[in-house]
């Protein structure tokens, strides 16, 4: 799949489209229990597969954040911003978490421009969509969604 490339002069050209998906890629147990141990939330339902069997998702699932942690290389795998140096993250809103991601599932995500703008110090503000999708027994359904915004400086910008 194409990554797209918008050079960040050229963002406001951009804001309303379809930035495209990531690949498709597999959420496994030691993915889960490292993120448990990296958060120290080791709920049974992300960390025990024999008790999560006879839970009520049939297994173990990820931390919703666990997949929500997943989107700067996700989002690397959509889009690249030329004529940047440093990118901010500032945050997540309309986060939604919509159905839980069983061990072995599939994930990939969406990615949609919604909006640009100038900003001090030669940054410009993005909220892009993020869509992510899950595909576990046949059946694709969405997990998450939230609006990410970030801050793009301009290399340009840079004292050299």
């Amino acid at each position: 799949m194409p990554q797209t490339v918008t050079h960040v002069r050229d963002l406001a050209d951009v804001v309303g489209s379809f930035l495209g998906h990531s690949a498709w890629h597999e959420i496994t147990q030691r993915q889960v229990d490292l993120f448990a141990e990296a958060t120290w939330d080791d709920q049974w339902i992300h960390t025990d597969p024999e008790r999560a069997a006879s839970g009520p998702y049939g297994g173990t699932i990820a931390h919703g954040f666990l997949t929500m942690s997943l989107t700067p290389t996700l989002l690397a795998e959509i889009w690249r911003v030329e004529g940047v140096d440093m990118t901010v993250n500032q945050g997540l809103d309309n986060l939604r978490l919509r159905a839980p991601v069983p061990v072995g599932a599939l994930v990939r995500m969406g990615a949609d421009l919604l909006s640009t703008r100038t900003r001090p110090k030669g940054f410009a503000e993005v909220v892009v969509r993020l869509t992510f999708e899950l595909e576990h027994d046949g059946r694709r359904q969405r997990a998450a969604t939230a609006d990410l915004t970030i801050l793009l400086r301009e290399a340009a910008t840079v004292p050299r």
